[in-house]
């Protein structure tokens, strides 16, 4: 009977010790756009005033609504044939355009902007890209176009709609280099902006675009070496105007017609901060079909301006050298925390009189990491806001590399397995297999010395 306990304990404490023990394992871990304008007195349909130091737009007034954009379209002309004379490793002053008649006769008519271009004129492309942008010239455009195209105005047309799909604009579709009239010839504040911003990086566009008055001559053909002049159709940019020029001002294009109404696209610079201002829309004619005179997109982009040189300044929120938080540190010998901090600087504009502080830092980190960690290995995330409104979500990155204690994780990994409940389990059901075995054994010893006694008695 003995033995046959003892087998029996046996069977019971292999089964038991054979069962799968499981260890869980912890997980590593928009806003409208810009401010609202006390009293804000614009009137132009589609305004958006753009931070170029920090690409932070400030303020925006139906910045995706589908507009005419008018002759602001050669800022995209000018882009798509700047890159295609670097594409093909040619000069702009050195690359002669010779004026064909169909340009001519196709403008002839159209009441549009010219820059006095005649049949058989030759000029270079850098002349041309003048002659497009200063006064808005919309047979220069048309010139660089046929040219570019290799006489298909279409096959330009197309590279300016690649273009823009490049720069992300996805409410902009372009029908001619000139920005005359078409249905199908559209774009938004905010889409134009992203253009601008983009043109502005290029070389000699501001120079052009700022310049208010030139002279130029054909280089060759009929005409070659008679003067003519360039005249800035920007009013913010011309010091002899005194309604609507504005010091701070440079450049960028104008444009106007029935549909588009005027619209402008500006930058200004007070000697700190830099801002690109689109406005799109604004009336070109009152009830009576009459000519409107008073420039709203001009005095709303001036608005916008004083409004945000006298109001916004610049504030650092995050610093790379500035802890924002910590997070636990497992199997790290004498230390037990990790600092983390932004993984890059961060600023933002605000209202002069709001402090930094005012800005809310909210962190989102695993309650734990585990050694070994590197210097720069991204732990989590920190998110600022403020007014209720996210600004940022920046990365949170270790400040330091710490390697791994394999003492404290064999010891953790001990102590894993001796706290598990399917450990605890084990030894429960080993106690209660020995209680049961001892029991077992008590009264088997009494049975055993009852029988003996019995067995004296009979003897007897």
């Amino acid at each position: 009977m003995k033995k046959k306990l003892i087998s029996l304990f046996m069977v019971v404490v292999v089964t038991v010790v054979s069962l799968p023990v499981f260890t869980a394992y912890a997980d590593s871990a928009a806003a409208t756009d810009g401010f609202s304008i006390d009293g804000d007195t614009t009137t132009t349909p589609a305004l958006l005033l753009l931070n170029l130091d920090l690409n932070t737009v400030v303020y925006a007034k139906n910045p995706d609504q589908k507009m005419y954009p008018a002759s602001t379209t050669k800022i995209m002309t000018y882009i798509v044939v700047s890159e295609y004379m670097k594409e093909h490793n040619l000069d702009p002053d050195q690359e002669q355009v010779t004026i064909e008649q169909k340009i001519i006769t196709e403008l002839s008519g159209t009441g549009s902007s010219m820059a006095n271009l005649q049949a058989g004129d030759v000029f270079t492309v850098t002349q041309l890209l003048h002659a497009m942008l200063i006064p808005s010239g919309n047979d220069a455009a048309l010139a660089l176009a046929s040219y570019i195209g290799q006489g298909d105005v279409q096959a330009f047309v197309d590279l300016m709609n690649q273009k823009a799909e490049a720069l992300g604009c996805t409410g902009t579709h372009f029908m001619n280099p000139h920005g005359l009239h078409n249905e199908e010839h559209y774009t938004t504040a905010r889409d134009l902006a992203a253009i601008a911003a983009y043109a502005m990086s290029f070389p000699g566009f501001m120079d052009i675009c700022n310049t208010t008055y030139e002279t130029y001559s054909p280089v060759a053909g009929p005409n070659a070496g008679q003067e003519r002049e360039l005249f800035t159709t920007n009013l913010l940019i011309k010091k002899n105007n005194s309604d609507y020029y504005y010091g701070k001002a440079k450049g960028i294009k104008t444009g106007s017609h029935d549909q588009a109404g005027y619209c402008l696209v500006s930058s200004a610079f007070d000697g700190s901060y830099n801002y690109l201002c689109v406005a799109l829309g604004a009336p070109y004619r009152d009830e009576n079909g009459e000519r409107i005179y008073d420039r709203a997109e001009m005095r709303d982009s001036i608005y916008l301006y004083n409004w945000a040189f006298n109001n916004l300044e610049s504030k650092q929120v995050a610093d790379v050298n500035d802890a924002v938080t910590s997070v636990k540190l497992e199997y790290a010998w004498d230390k037990d925390k990790m600092l983390l901090v932004p993984a890059e600087e961060f600023s933002i504009l605000l209202p002069k009189d709001v402090s930094a502080s005012s800005i809310i830092a909210t962190p989102d980190v695993p309650e734990s990491i585990e050694a070994p960690v590197k210097k720069g290995d991204v732990i989590g995330t920190v998110t600022y806001s403020y007014a209720g409104q996210n600004l940022k979500t920046v990365d949170l990155v270790a400040t330091e590399s710490i390697e791994r204690s394999e003492f404290l994780k064999s010891a953790n990994s001990i102590k894993e397995v001796v706290t598990s409940p399917w450990f605890l389990l084990i030894i429960g059901l080993i106690v209660l297999l020995v209680l049961v075995y001892i029991v077992l054994a008590v009264i088997y010893n009494r049975k055993k010395k009852n029988l003996r006694k019995v067995k004296k008695y009979k003897d007897l």
